[in-house]
């Protein structure tokens, strides 16, 4: 059966129409499956967290993405077999966010931020710049995101990354960088290609607490009665 979001909505009806009770498909059994140790690890780890075991399926399928590059058919039957729930439960909440990807994408993961804050800063230009530095589609990244051809990048403008102290900035493997311009988007794509760290000089993780390096020798200032807050 290829994928429902390619049905037509006359083969939809069909489809729900002809769809019985017993052809969902249950708790996936554990021992049938070969899960990778380091996988059911970092599930069983997220889950002991939380009271509610359902709690952990969002940590359950950022593992399986990381393990596998996206959350494949089989990590999320790995996933549910080790959760205690159905394959199905997973994927619709895997379904609902857009940092999970449910499809193959680009190893490398840029996320440039146009909301407001970044719009108005120059993020439609920037995110352009990074669609051709990386040869994604400029119109697709915009919508839903879009993988260069060579399967390294996977490039898509975000709303919103909350960082508009940096604006116009982007995330890139998880980490956020800037405020950023066409240049950086260029450098960044090469840096990692050549497998190095990008604009180390833009990164928000590198810059120095507001505190400075130890925040509780930072003088406070005097209260209204004139003691220290």
């Amino acid at each position: 059966m290829r994928p429902t979001d390619e049905l037509t909505a006359a083969e939809r009806r069909e489809l729900i129409a002809s769809m019985r009770p017993e052809d969902a498909e249950g708790v996936p059994a554990l021992g049938e499956l070969d899960v990778p140790a380091a996988l059911r690890e970092q599930i069983e780890t997220a889950m002991a967290r939380y009271p509610q075991l359902r709690s952990a399926a969002i940590p359950a399928l950022w593992a399986v993405q990381r393990h596998y590059g996206w959350c494949t058919p089989q990590g999320v039957r790995e996933a549910a077999a080790v959760m205690g729930v159905t394959p199905a439960y997973l994927e619709a909440v895997a379904t609902f966010y857009d940092l999970i990807a449910t499809s193959p994408i680009g190893r490398h993961r840029i996320l440039v931020c146009h909301n407001i804050s970044c719009w108005m800063n120059g993020a439609d230009e920037l995110l352009g710049a990074f669609c051709d530095a990386a040869g994604a589609d400029r119109d697709d990244a915009d919508q839903h995101g879009a993988s260069s051809a060579d399967g390294e990048f996977f490039v898509k403008g975000f709303e919103c990354l909350g960082a508009c102290d940096i604006a116009p900035m982007a995330s890139i493997d998880q980490r956020y960088y800037g405020p950023l311009e066409a240049a950086d988007a260029v450098a960044a794509i090469e840096a990692l290609r050549d497998g190095e760290e990008p604009l180390s000089d833009k990164a928000l993780a590198l810059r120095p607490a507001a505190g400075g390096p130890d925040p509780s020798a930072t003088e406070r200032a005097p209260d209204a009665e004139g003691h220290d807050a």
